[in-house]
């Protein structure tokens, strides 16, 4: 919702009814990990700039959940207690995965908006895959891991036709 609501996106309305339950699901998730970290999370005053529209917001929040999801991977793999976030954002991306095809489906403006916008957002991710992954227990695997979550997401996008495969 932090998303929507800096976009003002023109939001459909069976996505809105998702995102405010998704809102509730990944507030529990950040408790948990500030909790397993003894770290707050960051608010900002600020909200961040967005898209406005639909089809650029969905590829957005259709990334970033590829991308927590990659997380929730290691995290299961490391405390099988916290499944349930993996399950989640299996469920999440799933989500926003339907909704990306369905602007791809339709054709036309919307559908190459996405594809611009999907080439733009993997080109920006590298760097916060950087940011997420700096510190001292994770420095040996950085480079590996960075490699593995980003032909990950790439290989999403490319599979639902967000990306060429080439």
């Amino acid at each position: 919702m932090w998303a929507v609501k800096s976009a003002q996106s023109d939001v459909p309305k069976h996505a809105l009814s998702f995102l405010k339950r998704h809102e509730e699901e990944e507030r529990e998730h950040l408790q948990i990990f500030e909790g397993l970290t003894g770290e707050q999370a960051r608010e900002k005053a600020v909200l961040p700039k967005l898209p406005k529209q639909w089809h650029a917001m969905a590829v957005h929040l259709y990334g970033y959940e590829a991308l927590g999801l990659e997380f929730a991977r290691l995290l299961a793999g490391l405390r099988p207690d916290l499944a349930h976030i993996l399950k989640d954002e299996e469920e999440h991306v799933g989500f926003f995965e339907a909704e990306v095809k369905r602007i791809l489906e339709g054709g036309r403006g919307p559908a190459n908006g996405a594809r611009e916008y999907a080439r733009a957002w993997m080109r920006r991710i590298p760097k916060t895959l950087e940011r997420y992954l700096r510190g001292d227990g994770l420095e040996p695997y950085q480079e590996e891991l960075s490699a593995r979550i980003l032909e990950t997401i790439r290989a999403r996008f490319t599979a639902i036709g967000l990306l060429s495969g080439a």
